[in-house]
Order: C-alpha cells, then structure tokens, then sequence
C-alpha cells in the first residue's frame, strides 16, 4: 500500500494563475504542492526561443502589484514588455471613446508581455520555494473528497493528500468534472485569431481596438514598433484569415484598422482558438476552490481573462494567509468567503464582456444608432470613463 503524501493545498495546473497562487503563498507556512502535466512550462523554454510569442497578456496594474509580490516580475525582461498609455476604441461608425493614463492618474492602463515570459518567470519562483513540492510532468488519476480531506491520486500510483485542492486546470478543467460541477459553455460562434506583426507607424503605447458588425480588432503594442492582434471573428472569416498568405494578412489587417498603423509585416505566424461564456453555478466545493479558466471563460475584448484569474488566486492567497486559528485550509467558511468574494467581480467582467459582444456584432440599425451615440457620450464623461475603467486597473 502506497502511504499518502500529506500537505494543506495541492493546486492541479501550473499555468499562470495556478503558478501564480503557489508564489503568493511562498511565506503562508503552508505544505503545498503543485501538479502539472505539461513538460514545456519549465524556465529554459523561454530562453531559448528569440522570437515572438502568439501568446500575449496585457497585464493590469493590480496584477503587477500582485506578480512583484512574489518576485516574479523581477525576473521579466523589461526590453520584452509594452506599457499601454493610451486605449483608442473605435465604433462601426466613426465614434470614438479613448482611455488615458493620464486621465486615470496612474503610471500606465497595462503592461503587455508574452505568455511564454511570464511562465517562466513565475517558475523561476516556483522552483526556489521551500514549502512548495513540484510534481511535474505528472498526470491526474482519479480525485476522492471526504469529509476531512481530499485525496488525489496520480497516474503512476503516487497519492496526495490535502485540506484543499485548488483546480486551475483550465477550461477544460479536469478537476471540475471530478467534482460534479457544470456548466454547458455558451458557444460565442467566433474564433480569436493572434498574430504578431511589425508596422510602418510607431505605436506610441497606444492600444486599437475596432468593433465591427462581422468582429472585433485589437491591437496591442508590442516593444519596439511591434503590435500583437487579436481579431475576434467568425469561425468561417477565421479560417479565411489562416488560409491567406502574411502578405495578404497584412493588407487585410492594415485595412480593417484604417491604416492606424500603415503597413505591417507578420513576425509570429497566425493561429486562432475558440471561443466561449461558461458562467459556473459555483467555483467552490467542500475541499476544493476553482481558479482562473477553470472558474469561469469570458470573451477577450476586453482582455480582462487572466486578470480576472489573477483576482481569484490574490484573493484565495489572502484568505489562506488571514486564515487565523483555523488550521484546515478547506473548512466551509473560508470557502465560502472565496466565492463570496468573487463572485460579484466575475458577473460583472462577463455580463460586461456579453453584452458588448452582442451589442456591436449585429447589423441592425437601431442598435447601430446606440452604440456608436453611446461610445461617443461615454468619451465626454470623465467620471463613467473612470468608473468603466475600475475592474481593468485592479
């Protein structure tokens, strides 16, 4: 008989909002252990691999306090990250709404950075932390949660045993089928198409965004005259794009962003990955706490995501950290102060996602009409810009 390998917290998934929980409890006094099944998020494969990630984040100014926390963003090239100074948002018909740093009183709306440094980075932490046992590559088998404890089990026999588990295995989360929670996924019927592309005209650390009745385009400067695109469209326009060449790209790119940026050239070939709303019943269940895409899927038009994620981890970490007198890490009461805690922040990013989806991706001219009056009186009302703004700087 195998013995069980005792700790207070396993996290299953090691990607950036699990990896990110593991480095803000580096000094809880917490026995953790973290699982995860891909062999490619070790440091090294960032190094080695010059070129431009597909990958992009753009980063709050709340998730940066929260990854400077854990020393991670200490280890990020600085050469390899964009500050976002400006938002330009621009309607089907000619309205405007621009966001500023300025206007905000803060140093910049977002930082942009690839996928690929921040994984590294934060495994650089991982991999110097003393309360914290790595198990990776290693997969999931099966997952018991009793009433004093949950017990996983991993592919080759070896047994974990834990007062919580954390899921932040993605939206596909294996965890969260284990527990019985579901979900159907409301299918948006559109593709992001990511792609990197060098352009003509300097970016000046303003980001585009254009909403369009057939999608959404974002671009988002990149270091240098560099910008990262995030097209959001049709699963027939997508594989219309993947099936252009990158001379073509470019030009149709450069042309549904009205030439912002004059001509462009692709320097990280384009991909694209479905996209989806799943609003969870719960993200908590005895002796166990959802995080990041496992907890809930929100479309990317405003980028908010793996910010959102972030927010789960930040706020599981600080209530495992203030949890007092109470040793067991999943009793009832702490769990439920997580969803509770959550719970408002999540509604709002994907109601706010959803409807701004629907509102502009019609061709009916009533709605037209509004939306393009309503960018244009938001852009002359500094206190509803602010207030818009709130959740994108937290």
């Amino acid at each position: 008989m195998i013995p069980f390998m005792k700790f207070d917290v396993v996290i299953v998934g090691g990607g950036l909002v699990g990896a990110s929980l593991a480095a803000a409890l580096k000094h809880s006094g917490l026995a953790l252990a973290l699982v995860e099944s891909q062999p490619s998020l070790m440091p090294d494969s960032a190094r080695n691999d010059p070129g431009w990630d597909s990958r992009i984040y753009a980063i709050s100014p709340g998730s940066r306090c929260f990854l400077e926390q854990s020393g991670a963003w200490s280890l990020l090239d600085p050469a390899r990250i964009a500050a976002v100074e400006a938002m330009r948002v621009f309607g089907d018909t000619g309205a405007e709404l621009e966001f500023s740093a300025y206007q905000m009183g803060v140093a910049e709306l977002a930082c942009i950075l690839e996928n690929r440094a921040l994984q590294s980075a934060l495994w650089q932490v991982l991999q110097q932390q003393e309360n914290l046992t790595l198990f990776h590559p290693a997969r999931c088998s099966a997952l018991q949660f009793d009433s004093d404890a949950a017990t996983l089990t991993l592919e080759d026999g070896r047994a974990l045993q834990a007062g919580l588990i954390v899921g932040a295995d993605g939206r596909d989360s294996w965890v969260r089928d284990q527990a019985g929670i579901s979900a159907v996924p409301l299918d948006y019927r559109q593709n992001g198409v990511v792609a990197n592309f060098a352009c003509e005209f300097p970016h000046r650390g303003i980001a585009h965004q254009w909403f369009q009745t057939d999608g959404i385009l974002a671009l988002l400067p990149l270091p240098g005259d560099r910008v990262s695109m995030v097209w959001s469209v049709s699963p027939g326009k997508s594989a219309e794009l993947l099936a252009l060449t990158h001379e073509e790209l470019c030009m149709k790119v450069s042309a549904a962003a009205q030439h912002t940026l004059g001509g462009m050239r692709v320097i990280s070939p384009p991909a694209s990955f479905p996209l989806r709303l799943l609003a969870l019943p719960g993200i908590s269940a005895p002796r166990l706490a959802l995080i990041g895409d496992a907890a809930h899927n929100m479309h990317p038009l405003a980028g908010q995501g793996v910010n959102t994620g972030f927010r789960d981890a930040r706020q599981l970490a600080a209530i495992l950290a203030e949890r007092g007198a109470q040793n067991d890490c999943g009793a009832a009461q702490l769990l439920r102060r997580y969803e509770r805690k959550r719970k408002e922040d999540i509604y709002e990013m994907q109601a706010m996602t959803y409807g701004l989806k629907h509102l502009f991706n019609n061709d009916q001219p009533q709605l037209r009409a509004l939306r393009n009056f309503g960018l244009a009186a938001t852009n002359r009302l500094a206190p509803l810009k602010k207030l818009l703004m709130r959740h994108a700087l937290n």
